[in-house]
């Protein structure tokens, strides 16, 4: 992973409580009777209004729209459309906003109009709580290994199916950089991270099996088996004594 410098960090701390902001007004946006591109176009002006950059709509990503918006069995990259949402839908956003030159990615899982049920309750905190077990993990130079074990033995205690497809990654001057950052494996392995690193740590399990398929439009990815999926997000700074969540206010 190439050097930031600590103009560049900090940009990326900017960044990631642009993003944050975005996310925590958006939630009480979400609500029954809103469509999927109405909630587009309202990130893509808060975006506009807070000084950054859509990355998902630049060349070099090419994405439709300004966030992923993926609903029920929709694991990530769905594409907003003029679906309403309904009262008891499991809906995630995922965002990448560019600030400053520099790229911080987040995501999250809610449930549109009130309390979840029983099953997606457990769903959404057992994925949330896999994220910060992984950032709990990292106490200075960590191995990837480390970080993907701490996200399994969560999700796995849990019995919920590990999407092991999809991974994290590292994140700063470009969307998605080396290394990868899977949400299993196995402690002592893996790439080693140092202060200074950057990376999005990124879980997404399911209530069904770990199988998933790419839809027609080419970007949203399911669940095949038709399984309710949850995602959850940050960009994380790796320092020398732990970890720095940048995505959060």
């Amino acid at each position: 992973m190439r050097q930031k410098t600590a103009a560049e960090i900090q940009a990326m701390r900017d960044g990631g409580k642009i993003l944050a902001g975005i996310f925590h007004d958006l939630k009480n946006q979400v609500k029954p009777g809103i469509s999927e591109k109405e909630l587009d176009a309202w990130v893509d002006k808060e975006i506009m209004r807070r000084g950054a950059i859509a990355t998902y709509k630049t060349p070099e990503v090419a994405f439709p729209a300004a966030i992923c918006i993926s609903v029920n069995e929709q694991i990530v990259h769905g594409i907003p459309t003029e679906y309403v949402l309904q009262k008891g839908d499991i809906v995630s956003f995922d965002l990448v906003i560019t600030y400053k030159g520099m790229k911080t990615d987040a995501a999250f899982t809610t449930v549109v109009g009130g309390e979840p049920n029983g099953a997606q309750k457990h769903l959404i905190n057992a994925t949330e709580r896999s994220l910060y077990a992984a950032v709990d993990a990292i106490k200075g130079s960590v191995r990837t290994g480390d970080i993907g074990a701490a996200v399994e033995e969560v999700l796995k205690k849990a019995k919920l199916g590990i999407i092991r497809e999809l991974v994290g990654h590292g994140v700063g001057h470009e969307m998605h950089q080396a290394p990868e950052v899977p949400n299993y494996g196995r402690k002592g392995t893996g790439v080693l991270l140092t202060p200074g690193d950057t990376i999005a740590i990124e879980p997404m399990a399911t209530l069904g099996g770990e199988r998933i398929i790419t839809e027609d439009d080419g970007w949203t990815i399911s669940t095949r088996d038709g399984g309710l999926a949850a995602h959850f997000e940050h960009t994380v700074l790796i320092t020398k004594d732990g970890a720095e969540i940048l995505t959060q206010l």
